[in-house]
């Protein structure tokens, strides 16, 4: 008499900019339960996220995050308004000095990142190489971060043709894939009123004043009596996030995954990344809301 097949576990985890952390928060919880997916896959934050879970460095990526502050987050971004407002070369070279840069062919666990053919909009699945350099190209936000060329291609960020790449994670050979969409409650947020930031400090005020600089060039005066408008990375944010939400809803539509976890944190804004312990709780949580279905879809199957 066979054995039952055995069910291969997904997950997908999807883009966010500095939501993303919620993602370490999702892995915790699964791994509390005693789940451990078989394949990861991401896009965006969720390709460097899901990058350090195959490497097997999550718990030093987590260490990492758990101490960014403001000043860490903003040392990391090098102002270049050719291609992007960040070049991404800081963050990256950071990576490669205190993280190993492994093959993805070699990762503890299969992995891949998506990103997107700027030229032709083709969706680039990106299985080996350069773990690193597969993710700075999933990362490459438009208007934020300056596109990377690998093998001819100009990639910028999987967010524009898969947000959350479930149907990757099935390519991959999963069975059942977790999808982890951190865009539902996201759409307008950006546009409401945000939270008062913390005033800059030393070094910090200085990159602010530089990019506040060459932003307001671009922008045409207005009269006094005017509404004020929206930050151009308040519309940038804004824009991505209708297109991404548009774009997930319809291809989660069409391949849908077994289970969707659905963190909730519309109010961080695009670049908190510093708010990583908020994230990652809100992660747990979001999880932790659907573990009882995701229990019973996997004894159902293992019937």
């Amino acid at each position: 008499m066979s054995s039952p097949h055995r069910l291969k576990i997904g997950l997908a985890l999807g883009s966010g900019s500095a939501r993303g952390w919620a993602h370490v928060g999702v892995i915790r919880a699964l791994e509390q339960a005693g789940i451990r997916p078989d394949v990861v896959c991401g896009t965006s934050i969720g390709a460097l996220v899901g990058a350090a879970y195959a490497a097997d460095e999550l718990d030093r990526f987590e260490q990492w995050l758990l101490g960014l502050g403001i000043t860490d987050v903003l040392s990391y971004m090098d102002v270049h308004l050719v291609g992007g407002m960040i070049k991404g070369e800081r963050l990256m070279d950071f990576f490669r000095q205190n993280f190993i840069d492994r093959p993805i062919e070699e990762l503890h666990m299969p992995f891949g990142a998506v990103a997107t053919a700027l030229h032709t909009g083709a969706e680039v699945w990106l299985r080996e190489g350069s773990t690193i350099d597969a993710v700075r190209a999933s990362i490459a936000l438009p208007a934020l971060f300056t596109p990377v060329v690998r093998e001819g291609r100009m990639l910028v960020d999987g967010g524009l043709v898969n947000p959350v790449p479930v149907s990757l994670a099935r390519a991959m050979g999963a069975d059942v894939v977790i999808a982890v969409d951190l865009s539902v409650d996201i759409l307008g947020r950006h546009l409401r009123e945000e939270r008062e930031p913390e005033p800059p400090a030393g070094e910090v005020s200085e990159w602010i004043r530089k990019l506040q600089e060459n932003l307001s060039a671009l922008i045409p005066a207005r009269s006094d009596d005017e509404p004020r408008p929206p930050s151009m990375l308040d519309v940038v944010a804004s824009s991505i996030n209708i297109m991404q939400v548009r774009i997930s809803r319809s291809r989660m539509a069409g391949d849908p995954p077994e289970l969707i976890v659905t963190p909730r944190l519309s109010h961080l804004g695009l670049l908190e990344f510093h708010n990583a312990k908020e994230a990652i709780e809100e992660g747990k949580r979001a999880l932790e809301a659907v573990l009882p279905s995701l229990r019973e879809l996997l004894t159902n199957l293992r019937k």
